[in-house]
């Protein structure tokens, strides 16, 4: 099984913005002797509601599925009988998932980009889809996603070596 190996960190990340959040808005109410009860808990949930825009979702693939699982319950898809796969362009870039049995899923590119593990059982499971004619649209996302990570790898390697 693959899982993004980013995601602690990422998470790490999620409960120290919070908490700084929350100790930067009680030390500034402390300081101008505004605290009260009422101020702690609004600022409390505010801290709560920016953890829960930056908690990060816990990606995991294995032979035939892949799965996002974030605060509510997870998605999963059948990556053996994808139907398509589309690039979502917007304020963040996410890659959506659908299967032939209504699975879908939606993920950051750049956690493939950061685990090579889940992007080859993504990419192995995409070229069976292909292969049974399932995969209808997304032939080009993925072949460019592939560029993309194969890049990332080169300029990994070329930067470990001191050749760049």
């Amino acid at each position: 099984m693959a899982r993004d190996h980013c995601w602690a960190g990422n998470l790490r990340s999620a409960v120290q913005c919070s908490a700084v959040l929350l100790a930067v808005l009680l030390v500034i109410d402390w300081g101008n002797d505004s605290l009260t009860t009422g101020r702690c808990g609004l600022w409390a949930g505010l801290a709560a509601l920016l953890f829960v825009l930056l908690f990060p979702p816990r990606v995991t693939a294995g032979k035939g599925w892949l799965s996002s699982r974030g605060l509510l319950p997870g998605r999963r898809v059948r990556t053996d009988l994808l139907v398509s796969v589309r690039c979502l362009d917007g304020v963040s870039q996410r890659l959506r998932l659908r299967d032939a049995l209504g699975g879908r899923v939606e993920i950051d590119p750049q956690v493939l980009v950061n685990n090579p593990g889940l992007w080859h059982r993504l990419a192995e499971d995409a070229r069976e889809s292909v292969a049974r004619g399932s995969l209808t649209c997304g032939e080009t996302v993925l072949r460019r996603l592939s560029e993309r990570i194969d890049r990332q790898t080169a300029r990994s390697v070329f930067k470990v070596s001191e050749l760049d």
